[in-house]
């Protein structure tokens, strides 16, 4: 049960680490893990629209997450297409709305043609947004922020004076969405890992030592209540 219920968190933020170590610890192949980890997200999707919050997003696939083996990325983007198919459904059903934060350019064909089908197919559902930042990169996401306001600056579109945080963020991939109020990470890792850079400068972090695989509801709910407890001053 979370406290109060006016102090839930806008958007979470979650960093899904520990697949990999969680199949390692039991015997299996590093890709039951990301199936398992597949399930994870529905908890996580389930307490979050149990709360009310009004945005999720899920670090899912990072611009260094090339250097894996080529067997286990292809792998990977094929559960990412599997996925999004066979939820198409229940995001409708829960008036879910389907957004992906980063650069499309180098993801499969097939993947990018299932991206599009799904959030065309739930653009219109206002109970919640799930944002899914795959091949993403904090750094490269405010180089290429930099390099379309100097385009502008350069075609007239956008006098330097102009410039300020908020027209900065316009440019960036989460442009329509708010910061995060809260950033988990999973596994018991202590590092951003290069997500949300720009977003996350007033998040409140919360570390659990669970290994995404088995991280339940109760823990995202678990993670809110601690939230709850401190007091975000802003600077103030």
């Amino acid at each position: 049960m979370v406290g109060d219920r006016e102090r839930i968190p806008r958007h979470i933020a979650i960093i899904m680490d520990g697949n990999g170590r969680w199949a390692e610890q039991k015997g299996l192949a590093k890709i039951e893990g990301h199936r398992v980890g597949g399930v994870a997200v529905e908890e996580a999707i389930k307490g979050c629209l149990e709360l009310g919050v009004k945005v999720l997003s899920l670090y899912t696939f990072s611009t260094e997450n090339w250097q894996r083996p080529k067997k286990e990325v292809m792998t990977l983007m094929k559960l990412l297409k599997q996925y999004l198919k066979s939820r198409l459904k229940d995001l409708n059903k829960n008036k879910i709305r389907l957004v992906v934060s980063g650069e499309r350019a180098k993801l499969p064909q097939a993947l990018i043609q299932q991206i599009d089908k799904t959030t065309k197919a739930t653009e219109k559902n206002s109970r919640m947004i799930l944002n899914l930042a795959l091949n993403y990169g904090g750094r490269e996401e405010i180089v290429n922020a930099a390099r379309a306001i100097a385009q502008d600056l350069n075609k007239g579109r956008l006098q330097i004076n102009q410039i300020d945080q908020e027209i900065f963020s316009s440019y960036l991939y989460t442009r329509d969405l708010p910061d995060p109020d809260l950033l988990i990470r999973t596994s018991g890792e202590y590092r951003i890992s290069n997500f949300f850079l720009w977003q996350i400068s007033y998040s409140e972090f919360y570390f659990t030592d669970k290994l995404w695989p088995d991280f339940k509801k109760e823990d995202l709910l678990a993670a809110v209540l601690d939230y709850q407890r401190r007091e975000r001053r802003f600077g103030r």
